[in-house]
């Protein structure tokens, strides 16, 4: 069975974007171990999910990285890894998506997320997406949380966790340390 991972950056108090919104995190500490780290989580997926917000936003950046000539190579080849990835989007209320390999879920979130993970593939990661994050940790679908922790406080913003209404246990299988002082943690849930 295919895992939904759930992959998001966050500030050492537990945030995962700054005072001012989705765009607000310049804190993360990114470097090229947390490049590498990056790439490492995208090998176990193929595909990521999206709420709408965030679809728009990668739609956005990711499609401008080919023709920008000051794109680093990162950029370039997780811009081609994306591309060809496929890309669901759950929204209620946009009409239609229109990157390549994309497809728009408007309903029955919890059913398309179960037979998701029925179907044969690798792990099926969300990239970003907090809020949309959030909803789903309510519905104790999320597999497994891969964290990276950035050395920064931030003191207010969106929390990495909100709404939960029940406790979801949860095993550490693996963790790093980086030389930006980043930490990279991975935690199952235990069923």
């Amino acid at each position: 069975m295919r895992k939904l991972v759930l992959a998001l950056h966050a500030s050492l108090d537990g945030f995962v974007e700054g005072p001012k919104g989705e765009m607000d995190i310049g804190w993360v500490s990114y470097d090229a171990d947390l490049e590498n780290h990056a790439n490492e989580i995208l090998s176990t997926a193929d595909t990521v999910i999206w709420g709408r917000g965030t679809y728009q936003m990668m739609h956005s950046y990711w499609t401008s990285i080919p023709s920008n000539p000051s794109a680093s190579q990162h950029e370039r080849n997780h811009a081609e890894w994306i591309e060809k990835t496929a890309k669901i989007v759950f929204s209620t209320t946009l009409e239609k998506v229109e990157w390549n390999n994309s497809r728009l879920v408007k309903e029955d979130v919890e059913e398309e997320i179960k037979n998701l993970k029925q179907q044969p593939g690798k792990d099926m990661v969300i990239l970003g997406s907090p809020r949309f994050a959030h909803y789903l940790m309510q519905l104790d679908l999320i597999d497994e949380y891969k964290i990276t922790v950035s050395p920064v406080l931030i003191g207010s913003g969106l929390p990495l966790f909100q709404g939960l209404k029940e406790k979801i246990n949860l095993k550490l299988i693996e963790n790093k340390t980086f030389d930006s002082g980043a930490i990279g943690l991975v935690y199952q849930k235990v069923r």
